[in-house]
């Protein structure tokens, strides 16, 4: 058999990239075990590639085990394990910071499953494009647009969407004149959310009631990010979310049905990190899809939603965020250019309610990646 017939015959090889050196590092690994357990190994080649903390990219065992939540323990890629884990008959392939693995040269898509700054921002997604290299989801403006809380408002206010009022909080200003930083905030009214403003997985996030709780707030959102967003809090909010698909052969994005989070009880005033992601938060979060809406309100939101897919030009998927307050009135609230693919994710849930198992959504993200080319499009 000639050579060109072999590699007619050979699977598609998708690297499955996870990890990353932002705070978001576990909830990557979490999803990189669920997405690497449904990929058909009938139809690809999988390669897993773990990002460590230190910048460290790492060939991966894909322990499905050892990238879960256990026992409240987050998972996380760590080179000093990684031997053990290959065993005696396997290479360890390790670069330094900033050097990708020749494997990532040799596949022929990327999953990346990175959460956060340099991953989701549109960092890796810069480095594939230049690379050449086809992958799943946004490209580097959609990414970049997606990260950034403070841009996104800008991008959304500018395609007609209603934002919530915010106030933006830089390093330089927080450093130079704090008081300035806080009357700012004090005429937005609270409570107000402070939030990292290039963070997720609802880290770093403080619902601050009073004037007094905001300086810890900062703090604890500039942990994360050094520029910081703060915003007025809806009248009495829902919080709706929805799936937005990429269309396949050049097809029009397509929305999911809408889903709604509501949390209450164990000291939980919004949906924070122990409730989106740990088995203690569960019995305080009821995810509702479809949600309960009237049909004029799921329609705008859903129309909406793929309004902010393509402000953003969007690629691939997103969930997109809203809330709906005590008139009715429908709030863009954020889009998530890679959301989790956890058991507990909406992402996933949504699509499953909308007639995509989780199965056929990853295959068909895939299937828009292979087909999509790289470059300017």
């Amino acid at each position: 058999m000639s050579e060109y017939s072999r590699e007619e015959k050979r699977k598609p090889r998708v690297a499955v990239v996870f990890g990353g050196r932002s705070s978001e590092h576990a909830i990557s690994c979490v999803t990189a075990a669920n997405v690497l357990q449904v990929i058909d190994r009938d139809k690809y080649d999988v390669v897993p590639v773990g990002i460590t903390t230190s910048g460290h990219w790492v060939l991966e065992s894909g322990d499905l085990e050892r990238l879960s939540i256990t026992d409240g323990k987050l998972p996380e890629v760590d080179v000093t394990a990684l031997p053990v884990l290959f065993g005696a008959d396997r290479e360890l392939v390790v670069s330094e910071p900033g050097e990708v693995p020749a494997t990532l040269g040799e596949v022929d898509v990327v999953f990346p499953l990175l959460h956060g700054p340099w991953g989701e921002d549109g960092t890796l997604q810069g480095l594939l494009e230049m690379s050449d290299i086809r992958y799943v989801g946004s490209g580097v403006l959609a990414s970049a647009v997606g990260m950034d809380k403070h841009y996104m408002k800008v991008v959304f206010a500018a395609a007609g969407l209603e934002v919530t009022p915010y106030v933006v909080i830089r390093d330089r200003d927080w450093t130079r004149d704090p008081q300035a930083c806080r009357e700012a905030v004090d005429k937005l009214g609270y409570p107000v959310f402070v939030k990292p403003s290039r963070g997720g997985s609802s880290l770093g996030i403080s619902k601050v009631n009073s004037l007094d709780e905001l300086d810890l707030a900062v703090a604890e959102a500039r942990a994360h990010d050094p520029k910081v967003i703060v915003e007025a809090s809806a009248k009495n909010p829902r919080e709706i979310e929805v799936g937005v698909l990429g269309g396949l052969n050049g097809g029009e994005p397509e929305a999911s049905v809408c889903g709604e989070i509501s949390v209450s009880g164990g000291g939980h005033d919004f949906y924070d990190f122990e409730t989106k992601y740990l088995p203690e938060g569960e019995e305080y979060t009821a995810l509702s899809v479809p949600a309960d809406l009237p049909e004029p309100i799921a329609a705008e939101i859903r129309a909406k939603a793929l309004i902010a897919f393509d402000a953003i030009e969007g690629e691939g998927l997103a969930r997109v965020d809203f809330f709906v307050d005590e008139d009715q009135q429908v709030v863009i609230n954020e889009i998530n250019t890679m959301p989790g693919f956890t058991p507990t994710s909406m992402f996933p849930r949504l699509w499953a309610a909308t007639g995509v198992d989780y199965k056929e959504l990853v295959d068909r993200l895939l299937t828009l990646a292979m087909t999509r080319p790289t470059g300017l499009r």
